[in-house]
């Protein structure tokens, strides 16, 4: 509460200490103030499974089992002055995910399950940051309005500089076909690489920084942000000289036929307190580790231990109304999940349809193939009888295969800035176990914007 009504000041005062300097920036929305609401429910059937659920592991239960969630967030924003914009973001989330927990598969269903704790709704600050922006010449580029985005104009090279509490994916791995979870595909592995393990708090946001540098057809970028204190927990460890995750990513456009495509390349460096795979699995075998959960891991959980990882993100426009993507990355896979999920290799690709092909502009068709891989190393920690955060049975006969996953979606756009979606997804080997499923996960999601 004190920092709302400390941020609320800020604008209020801010708002008259430029409000001369504002009048002379012209054709450039000063003041932002927009809504989203989210309702989300998703329904698993029953399947198969070779043995009885587990009572200490982690995975979807085999009876029929649906979860939902719910997300009203305010997205606040002003331009201090020329260049520099202020946002603060306030959320409302509710939810419960499948089996009452996020466990049971490597690339989750439901891209806001992240941010909900329970039936009961929880208030917090999402985000709060500052955006510098320096031109530096070319010509002048339309910036329209949107969430976190005042409308404008940038010179298209430029200098953009964000500091404070955010989510790396605000500014990393964008892509036109494949990012939003309220709008478009819903799946993980579909609004960002599944291996992509970036640091950030339970909910995936955290503070820090990162700087861009957009240059003709080119983009460079570099990022620090916090880590959580241990893994996948709310509470981050702002010193960003020993525990930290870093980010650098290239990014490309270009033009194939007359048709507009980018490619991205990304890099991330993650240190932080995590435990190494083969040293719970030591631990494993000699017996003296061993309890339900994942107490193996937090037994041999050390500071400054390293993950990295590697991708590749390309969009590719057809014509005007449908779009390609695929993502591919590829994480050493040592050490536990940090702050995502337990993916150490993801590959991902699809399609995105705008209606406009059948005089619908408003609505849109996705059609996604997911493959998720993990790591020898965790491989030989779940055999041995280990137990993650989210997957793993705590049995000795894991069986494992490459999660594999199917989504397609349709949403119809209705009124004004309304939309409901129905979307099916297909999973063969959830949690990398050939025992169990395959799953099918239908879903519906009501989203409005204002």
């Amino acid at each position: 509460m004190k920092l709302f009504v400390l941020t609320l000041l800020m604008t209020v005062l801010s708002s008259h200490l430029f409000a001369e300097q504002l009048d002379k920036i012209e054709d450039a929305e000063n003041v932002s103030a927009k809504y989203q609401l989210t309702f989300n429910r998703q329904e698993h059937s029953a399947f198969s499974t070779k043995y009885p659920d587990f009572s200490t592991g982690n995975g979807l239960s085999s009876g029929r089992d649906a979860m939902y969630t719910t997300s009203a967030t305010a997205h606040w924003g002003f331009r201090a002055w020329e260049g520099g914009e202020l946002y603060f973001d306030p959320e409302m989330v509710t939810g419960v995910p499948f089996t009452g927990a996020l466990v049971g598969l490597g690339a989750f269903t439901n891209g806001e399950i992240t941010r909900a704790a329970g039936p009961k709704p929880t208030f917090y600050r999402q985000r709060l940051f500052l955006r510098e922006t320096w031109g530096q010449g070319g010509e002048q580029e339309r910036v329209d309005s949107d969430f976190n985005q005042l409308s404008g104009y940038v010179d298209h090279n430029r200098v953009v500089l964000t500091v404070g509490n955010f989510s790396s994916l605000d500014v990393f791995d964008n892509n036109s076909y494949a990012k939003d979870p309220r709008t478009q595909f819903q799946n993980w592995g579909n609004w960002t690489y599944a291996a992509y393990d970036y640091a950030a708090d339970a909910r995936g946001y955290g503070w820090g920084f990162a700087a861009e540098w957009y240059h003709e057809t080119w983009v460079y970028r570099i990022g620090r942000m916090s880590t959580p204190v241990s893994p996948n927990v709310e509470a981050v460890d702002l010193n960003l000289l020993q525990h930290y995750g870093d980010q650098f990513e290239v990014e490309h456009s270009y033009k194939i036929a007359e048709r507009d495509g980018t490619i991205r390349l990304l890099l991330y460096h993650d240190r932080a307190v995590m435990a190494s795979f083969n040293d719970a699995t030591a631990g494993l075998m000699a017996n003296y580790t061993f309890q339900t959960g994942p107490t193996a891991l937090i037994g041999v959980r050390a500071s400054n231990k390293d993950k990295y990882g590697v991708g590749v993100n390309l969009e590719q426009s057809i014509d005007p109304n449908i779009g390609l993507f695929l993502r591919a990355m590829k994480s050493d896979g040592k050490t536990e999940t940090l702050a995502f999920t337990e993916v150490d290799s993801s590959l991902s690709t699809g399609v995105l349809v705008n209606g406009a092909k059948w005089q619908r502009p408003d609505d849109s068709f996705g059609m996604s193939l997911m493959v998720d891989w993990i790591s020898a190393d965790r491989l030989r920690f779940l055999e041995a009888g280990g137990v993650s955060f989210f997957i793993g049975d705590g049995t000795k006969n894991f069986h494992s295969g490459s999660e594999q996953i199917l989504e397609t979606f349709y949403s119809y756009g209705f009124f004004k800035n309304n939309w409901l979606t129905l979307d099916w997804q297909y999973i063969k080997n959830p949690a990398y176990n050939a025992d169990r499923g395959p799953v099918n996960v239908f879903g519906a999601r009501y989203h409005v914007e204002f």
